[in-house]
């Protein structure tokens, strides 16, 4: 695919994950997708009233996407169950990675969750969960992680991964390079988890290099700041976790993503623009803008301009395109929908 024809506006767009009001497709979104030419895609429960509309919504945003001749787009959700599971009934509902006691359970709620998800045009889960919480420690996600121990971790996470992705489910693992170990939630304010690169390789880092190993679609990086990585940027904006870290290190290829940007530990300590400037110097692929469409829109600008801006910069701009270009040939060839559940 030849990505240096593409506009500044163009390679922009497919950096960008974005939230969204209302349950079908309206103005807003289709301004996201025709004018912003959003890559993708995050669906909450505020959007969602019944399988048969999720289904329609999905569909539509894809058409709009298509009579406007923008590529296919990624439509993604959290959906780990548990306490984060964005579809309520009639879809599946599971207790949550606590509750996965082997690969048969893992893989069973993968294969189910990824029929679900499939059935109504969601292409990727932001999921599984990879952190990992010590026995008793009052880790900010034990409720949502497979356990204490870094290798089982690392086999029900790469399960999870395989089932979902052999169904055509596109799996984000998160949050990089490991939050188990923290206890202020980043939707408030900037957590700070002092423990070096060593540390991190012989406990965190276990599972998301299993997952690395199984060729996951994509990894989030967490709003956790990690001062003897980088003492100035927390991991969703840094150059040395997302790039030196991940890339280099870890040899990871896929789609690496921030984690919501209009969170607290973002918004409090360095703001929206310096945020999305930052995207772009850590070579992230994707930003997550989970609620404003104003904000989406300010980051399209400014991508778009600091891409006209530098040669340097297009020609990482045209490398993240070709990652995210390549997950949705593998993925997102156009199938029939299956039968939506409790239709």
């Amino acid at each position: 695919m030849d990505f240096q024809s593409w506009s500044e506006e163009e390679l922009a767009g497919q950096r960008l994950m974005a939230g969204f009001e209302g349950t079908r497709l309206n103005r807003e979104i289709a301004g996201l997708i025709t004018h912003l030419q959003v890559g993708a895609l995050i669906l909450f429960r505020r959007n969602v009233e019944a399988p048969a509309q999720l289904a329609g919504l999905c569909r539509d945003v894809q058409a709009c996407a298509r009579d406007h001749g923008q590529p296919p787009l990624i439509i993604a959700i959290d959906q780990e169950g548990g306490q984060v599971a964005r579809l309520g009934p009639p879809f599946t509902q599971f207790p949550g990675n606590p509750a996965i006691r082997d690969a048969r359970d893992a893989a069973h709620f993968a294969a189910i969750t990824a029929a679900d998800l499939g059935s109504v045009g969601i292409n990727m889960n932001l999921a599984p969960v990879l952190d990992v919480a010590p026995e008793g420690f009052p880790s900010v996600v034990a409720g949502r992680v497979f356990g204490s121990d870094p290798q089982r971790v690392a086999h029900l996470g790469t399960t999870v991964i395989q089932g979902l992705q052999d169904h055509r489910i596109m799996s984000v693992a998160k949050h990089f390079p490991g939050i188990g170990r923290t206890t202020l939630d980043s939707h408030l304010d900037l957590p700070v988890f002092d423990a070096d690169l060593s540390v991190l390789k012989s406990f965190d880092l276990v599972p998301f290099h299993a997952a690395i190993q199984k060729r996951v679609a994509g990894i989030m990086l967490s709003h956790v700041l990690y001062p003897r990585l980088d003492s100035l940027w927390p991991a969703s904006l840094s150059k040395m976790i997302a790039r030196d870290i991940l890339r280099r290190q870890l040899g990871f290829e896929g789609v690496v993503v921030t984690d919501d940007l209009e969170m607290g530990a973002v918004t409090r300590h360095y703001g929206f623009r310096v945020a999305i400037r930052q995207v772009l110097r850590a070579d992230i692929d994707m930003a997550l803008i989970c609620h404003s469409a104003e904000k989406v829109a300010q980051a399209q600008a400014l991508i778009a301009r600091k891409i006209g801006e530098s040669e340097t910069v297009r020609a990482r701009a045209e490398a993240s395109a070709a990652r995210v270009m390549a997950l949705k040939t593998q993925y997102l060839a156009a199938e029939p929908l299956q039968e939506i559940p409790g239709s």
